[in-house]
């Protein structure tokens, strides 16, 4: 069974990960792999898990050098995006590289957070924001960066477990209605994140 929670006793020493990390990469990148999905032009789902948040954890502790401090932060900031048993959550970033067209299209995507779906099998549904604070401004100006949950029923996840179901991933949003189907891959890596 999926672990749900990362704890202070599953967090490495800087020193014991500094020696596995080069390996864990590639390990959590062929993971990511069937757990990616592009939509539309600028859009990239990254659906998560315990194993890359427990990765994402690392990696900001290697990175920054908090120390013990920085670990309850960390714990905090990733644990809810690990699914539950009855959810996919995902990281959706609006990958622009350039400055200037990142702010003129974010400034009209406001709201975005709340457009997102899941189709299939004749069910939808319909993607909750992480309630960790706003993500589009009082301007009306997105964040490239949102963290949807999409709760499931048990009867949806029955539907969306079965083999060669057809997942459809998409936005309504009057400035970036995309939509694409996730490959049975990745429809199967998916259908592991929920408990039996």
């Amino acid at each position: 069974m999926e672990k749900r929670e990362i704890t202070r006793g599953d967090v490495m020493s800087l020193d014991e990960f500094g020696k596995i990390r080069a390996e864990k990469r590639k390990e959590i990148v062929a993971l990511k792999r069937d757990r990616r999905l592009e939509v539309g032009p600028v859009a990239t789902f990254y659906f998560e898990s315990y194993d890359t948040m427990w990765w994402q954890i690392h990696e900001m502790l290697f990175i920054e050098k908090g120390g013990e401090e920085q670990i309850d932060d960390e714990l905090s900031a990733y644990n809810p995006l690990i699914p539950n048993g009855r959810e996919l959550v995902c990281t959706v970033m609006f990958e622009i590289n350039d400055e200037e067209r990142r702010r003129t299209f974010l400034a009209r995507l406001g709201g975005v957070e709340e457009t997102l779906f899941l189709r299939f099998g004749g069910e939808e549904i319909r993607g909750v924001p992480e309630v960790d604070l706003d993500r589009t401004d009082e301007d009306g100006k997105a964040s490239s960066v949102q963290f949807i949950h999409f709760p499931f029923t048990d009867a949806q996840v029955k539907v969306f477990c079965q083999p060669g179901t057809q997942v459809v991933v998409g936005f309504e949003h009057t400035a970036y209605g995309h939509m694409a189907v996730l490959p049975e891959t990745s429809r199967m890596a998916l259908a592991g994140d929920f408990a039996d």
